[in-house]
């Protein structure tokens, strides 16, 4: 189930982020992207803290991205990482060409 939840939420060209409410890194993350002009609708956080698969699904999160830890941050379909790899890839500049990429700026 948790496993459905999570393919379903991440197919197509949005940016999802499954996050926890009191996680910094989370807030981090938000925080990066909100700095982009997203098209309505693409974007999307999860906030998974509470959810009685919680757990589930971050061991998917741990089968599927290599982490288990929260934000995980999908672009297009694609894991790209967490709060600091968010940072990484705004600083280095190439955040935007990802956002691009999968058609998510206005």
């Amino acid at each position: 189930m948790a496993q459905q939840f999570v393919q379903s939420k991440i197919q197509g060209d949005k940016v999802v982020l499954f996050v926890k409410s009191t996680c910094p890194y989370c807030k981090m993350a938000q925080d990066v992207l909100s700095k982009y002009k997203l098209k309505p609708g693409h974007l999307e956080c999860v906030d998974i803290s509470g959810r009685s698969d919680m757990d589930s699904m971050q061991e998917y999160f741990l089968e599927l991205t290599g982490a288990r830890t929260v934000p995980r941050v999908f672009i297009g379909g694609k894991c790209v990482g967490g709060g600091t790899d968010v940072v990484d890839l705004d600083e280095s500049g190439k955040l935007e060409g990802i956002l691009e990429s999968v058609g998510a700026l206005q």
